[in-house]
């Protein structure tokens, strides 16, 4: 299944994507798409609704963040070789883990905010696995057996928050719009082999990243199961897990989004995402 959220923000109900691509409404079925809906007793049941019997949503409505009511955003860093040799650092020995705000999810196509005080702003193409079923000291053979399924984050960066200036990789993470999720979570019997999947990023246009996610340094699986000896995770939760070469700041020289430019990227399988850089105001 590939599931979203539509709407206004704020009032998004829940559908999916049926095979021809025409968006249906699940809110006859389900109230949202909270972690709760992720479960894997939650899964089979809408699993088991013919497509065809859900009502047709008309037009383009906006989506939103294709999961609500998370208890945990978190991220991978550094888990692509060459974005690790871009950046300067080293090849990570273990997992490195920090948590975006919960309050920077947004749309996969709602504008991203360049914050007051920006001038480092980057973006960054990423897979994320959606939780569903509580993990806690679950070993990398089993990690997979607690994921619901996938979807594309761009983790947008602020790199003079995050870098410049001392303190936790957080603050450069969190702002709102941070977090654009989905278009959709695809569900993992979508995806036939979710450590081979192309993934690609593009400025105005031109092409920024272009990646595999068959080069990350820890798999996903690896990733739920380190997490998962610090943490509990629950169902729901979000773990983007890094990013490909060719962000902004490993550029020569660094290059970085100023308001008015316009961000798309998509991973095989997935979808795409659309985001215009606009300012914050408030």
């Amino acid at each position: 299944m590939k599931l979203v959220r539509y709407g206004a923000k704020g009032a998004e109900k829940p559908g999916l994507i049926d095979k021809s691509g025409q968006l249906r409404d699940l809110s006859a079925h389900i109230r949202d798409l909270d972690g709760e809906a992720y479960t894997p007793a939650s899964l089979k049941k809408l699993a088991a609704i013919d497509p065809a019997s859900l009502p047709a949503v008309a037009g383009n409505p906006r989506l939103g963040p294709p999961v609500t009511g998370i208890s945990k955003f978190v991220a991978i860093g550094l888990n692509y070789s060459d974005h690790a040799k871009e950046t300067g650092n080293p090849i990570p020995a273990e997992p490195i883990f920090f948590l975006k705000a919960n309050t920077s999810l947004s749309g996969p196509n709602d504008p991203v905010e360049k914050p007051r005080g920006s001038t480092k702003l980057d973006w960054e193409v990423e897979i994320a696995a959606i939780i569903g079923t509580r993990a806690k000291y679950v070993s990398e053979a089993d990690a997979m057996n607690h994921v619901a399924g996938y979807c594309i984050c761009n983790d947008v960066s602020e790199r003079n928050f995050q870098i410049d200036r001392p303190g936790q990789w957080t603050r450069g993470k969190s702002h709102d719009t941070f977090g654009p999720l989905g278009p959709w979570i695809a569900t993992k019997d979508e995806i036939e082999n979710v450590q081979n999947l192309s993934m690609w990023l593009d400025v105005n246009g031109q092409r920024k990243q272009t990646g595999s996610t068959k080069t990350m340094i820890f798999s996903i699986a690896k990733c739920v199961s380190y997490l998962s000896q610090f943490l509990t995770l629950l169902p729901g939760d979000i773990i983007t897990t890094g990013t490909p070469p060719g962000v902004g700041t490993g550029m020569k020289p660094p290059q970085f989004l100023n308001v008015g430019d316009v961000v798309t990227l998509g991973i095989e399988g997935l979808g795409e995402q659309r985001q215009q850089i606009i300012q914050a105001t408030d």
